[in-house]
């Protein structure tokens, strides 16, 4: 008799063995973390983002230690799409677990060119699309937005071109920087996503007073950390309450009571970023900690938490 698994969700396409992601940005392409964590325990690990073509990224510094968390503006710096398919692809399919590649493009060509050739990697499983990174400026969105993920139609558009190319699951990435994050999610849902993922950093700045100067050299960047997990928590349960997909939440989680929380508000599962540069190998023992929290309180499947919360 199979031994039934009490930790397993699926996300489009995807069975994953547990909840437990690793975000994008955080972990490299999954193998640098492998040194400190046993990505094998894990439900997946979600790429660096990846460009059509390299990218040097923004000018140094640009990480620096907020209250509760951390600003960054790296710029999506990667050695483009290619350097992954021939290079990082044969790192991945070792690693054991899921791995879904996440891709950003200054228009729908890029974006639609990378999606076909990523569908013909056996190691990525599935594409998340970063329509929200808040350290580049994109050239597509209308009027005067700065992110495709700020704006419903271009989000709609985007989606719809990457669906085409594409059999692999397919999770779009959504801001919080938004009026109506509920808006961007159904648009993303009605062009043929199978999931979205939120949320992405918020717009920070950090002021240093002595030389009068921020403390990223860009200027502004994306705050991520503990700081904003209430903040992801709401935007959570919005999106939740508008969509019939999947939802892959994420901001400041630290622990295995901070998954539960996320799956009460009605994410499915959830990556695991900040706490990655400061305890790489938590993700880990949050899913052993997990797996004592349903045993414990003998639940079949950690889905039936999802949504649970009364509000």
């Amino acid at each position: 008799m199979e031994k039934i698994n009490p930790l397993e969700i699926r996300i489009g396409k995807l069975k994953l063995q547990n909840p437990v992601l690793l975000a994008s940005g955080t972990c490299g392409y999954g193998s640098e973390i492998a040194d400190f964590t046993d990505v094998k325990k894990l439900g997946g690990v979600v790429t660096k983002t990846i460009t059509l073509k390299p990218r040097t990224g923004n000018p140094v510094p640009r990480i620096v230690e907020t209250p509760s968390g951390m600003l960054n503006s790296i710029g999506l710096e990667n050695k483009g799409l290619e350097d992954f398919a021939a290079v990082k692809s044969r790192e991945l399919s070792k690693l054991g677990t899921e791995v879904i590649a996440s891709i950003a493009g200054d228009n729908i060509k890029e974006f639609s060119a990378m999606a076909e050739r990523l569908s013909l990697l056996t190691c990525v499983s599935g594409i998340e699309v970063n329509l929200s990174c808040p350290n580049v400026l994109h050239g597509m969105a209308s009027r005067t937005y700065k992110l495709i993920a700020q704006d419903a139609r271009a989000t709609s558009d985007v989606v719809k071109a990457v669906r085409k190319c594409t059999k692999k699951t397919l999770i779009v990435k959504l801001s919080p920087n938004v009026t109506d994050i509920k808006e961007i999610a159904k648009a993303a849902e009605n062009a043929g996503a199978d999931a979205v993922s939120a949320i992405n950093t918020l717009f920070g700045l950090s002021v240093n007073i002595k030389t009068g100067k921020p403390n990223l050299a860009r200027g502004a960047g994306g705050l991520s950390g503990p700081a904003v997990k209430p903040v992801a928590l709401y935007h959570i349960k919005e999106i939740y309450s508008c969509v019939k997909i999947p939802i892959i939440g994420m901001g400041g989680i630290m622990s295995f009571e901070d998954v539960i929380e996320f799956m009460m508000c009605g994410a499915a599962c959830v990556q695991i970023g900040t706490c990655n540069f400061i305890h790489p190998g938590e993700s880990a023992e949050i899913v052993r900690n997990l797996e004592e929290f349903v045993k414990g309180r003998k639940i079949k499947n950690i889905s039936s938490l999802i949504g649970s919360v009364k509000i």
